[in-house]
Parts: structure tokens; sequence; C-alpha cells
């Protein structure tokens, strides 16, 4: 024994030999369970790795007895999923639109999937929460320059926004003002348009402004600013705005107005996902 271990007076059990500041730790056997258990989580491992995958070699691994791949069963699980997704998907490339809504389980399924391709291809634009961003329209609410029923969203998705090599692709384009009336024509019209929803600035120049409105505006936005989705002319009068709500903001759009261009995506995407896709957006909250 150990100079320093000496046998406790209270326990009667052997210490260990060391001493911190006159504390002695006892030196008690483990118990005989953990003691076993322990020599059984070594047994274990040891029939674990000739059992399973798991000694490293130069350029692969042992394969165990087993013959046991985490890649196989991932492989078997995916190819078990896509199967029976396999009728789901069949179902919703022969139904329309309206069937597919009507459907729960397709409708369910169709907007998961829809889900997932927007991520992969809409939300670079319009966010990955659809929340949309100057420019880039937001697909939550209920403003819908081009319509916003199942068909109609399917239809942009389809076909795009003045997408160059698509002949069914939304149009509809808003002509430079700053070439056809004046910089106070266009200031009274700007002042007009903020009147729909909020104080213009100059109530006098708002004033002024609704006759240039009424002889080159109404045609389309309609005489109380409504809108109209067969030209994709914005509603002016729901405070909702793609390119700014001031004033300066407007006159900047009369003037010179930006045109968004949305990509037609049949082609790419091919039917199906096009119409999970508008099953998607239509689930969003805004849906006509």
């Amino acid at each position: 024994m150990s100079e320093n271990k000496h046998i406790d007076e209270v326990s009667g059990v052997s210490t260990t030999g060391h001493e911190w500041d006159g504390i002695r730790e006892l030196d008690n056997p483990m118990p005989r369970w953990w003691v076993w258990t322990f020599y059984a989580t070594i047994v274990w491992s040891i029939g674990y790795t000739i059992a399973y995958p798991a000694w490293p070699l130069i350029s692969d691994a042992t394969k165990g007895v087993l013959g046991y791949s985490s890649r196989q069963e991932l492989t078997t699980t995916m190819d078990a999923v896509s199967a029976e997704q396999a009728d789901l998907r069949a179902a919703i490339a022969k139904k329309p639109l309206d069937e597919i809504l009507a459907d729960e389980t397709l409708r369910r399924f169709a907007t998961a999937a829809g889900d997932a391709a927007f991520k992969v291809n809409c939300s670079q634009c319009h966010g990955s929460g659809a929340q949309g961003s100057a420019g880039y329209p937001n697909l939550n609410d209920d403003d819908w320059l081009w319509g916003g029923d199942i068909e109609a969203i399917h239809q942009t998705i389809a076909h795009g926004v003045r997408f160059d090599g698509d002949d069914d692709t939304r149009f509809g384009e808003m002509p430079a003002f700053g070439d056809i009336l004046s910089r106070d024509e266009i200031r009274q019209v700007a002042a007009h348009v903020v009147s729909f929803t909020a104080t213009p600035s100059d109530p006098a120049l708002a004033e002024a402004g609704a006759q240039v409105y009424a002889d080159n505006c109404a045609s389309c936005h309609g005489d109380a600013g409504e809108g109209d989705v067969t030209f994709g002319a914005p509603n002016l009068a729901d405070a909702i705005w793609l390119y700014g709500s001031s004033e300066a903001q407007i006159a900047a759009q009369v003037r010179q107005p930006k045109h968004g261009v949305m990509p037609a995506w049949q082609e790419r995407l091919g039917d199906p996902t096009v119409k999970q896709l508008s099953v998607y957006v239509h689930s969003l909250g805004g849906g006509e």
C-alpha cells in the first residue's frame, strides 16, 4: 500500500492515496452491474464492426457480414416513395385544374410539390415567402395584374409576362407619357392618382390632373383607378404599388414606365409542375 493510502476510519475503505487539502478519495470498487455492462458494450461493439460496415480501408470500408448499406436503404426508400407518388403525378397531368382543387388528396400533393418547385424556380424574384419586392409582385395579397383565379394564374406561369419567344405570353405595355404629356401634366396626373388612396401634396394639382387622367389613363386603369386584368393594368385605388407610391415615384413611372418580364415556365418545367405551382400560388391566400 502507498504511504499515502490508509483505511478510512468511518467506512473502513482504503483510500486511493491522493490527498487535496486534507481531503482523501475512497477507493471503492466499481459496482458489479456496471462492470458487466461495460464488458457487454465491448462485446457489442466488436460484434457490430463484424456485422456492419465499420473499418475504413484505403479506398473503401469493410462491408460487414450482413451486407447492409445505408445508401442502398435510402435508394430503396426513395424508389418506394416515387412509386407511391406516381399515380398522383399521373392524375395531376391528366386532370384539369378545377378537378385538382376539388380533390383533397390531389390538392394537398400539388400544393406541397408546388411549394418545392417555387423555392427552386420562383423565390429568387418573388422571395422565399412569395412576399415580393419592388418590381416583383407579392403573391400573398389579393392584388393581381392578370387575374388571380386558378386558370389565370396557370396562364401567367405557363406563358410568362412579356416573354419573347412565347406567342401566348401576357403582354401589356404602358406608353412612356414623357413623350406625350408635359412635365406639368405628369405632375398633375401623379397627384390625381395619389388622391385615390391618400391626400396629395397639392389638392389643386390633383384636381387639374383629373382631366389629364380621364384623357390618357382611364381607358386602361378605369375611371376610379380600379384597373383591368385584361390589359394587366394595375388597380391604382388599393394602396398596393409595384414601383412605389409617392407622387415622385408615380410621376417617374408615368414618364418612363418600367415593364417587368417573367419567363414562360411551360417548356422549362412541363405542364404537371406548372399545375402544381399554380395550385401552390393559388393557396397562398390571395387567389380568387
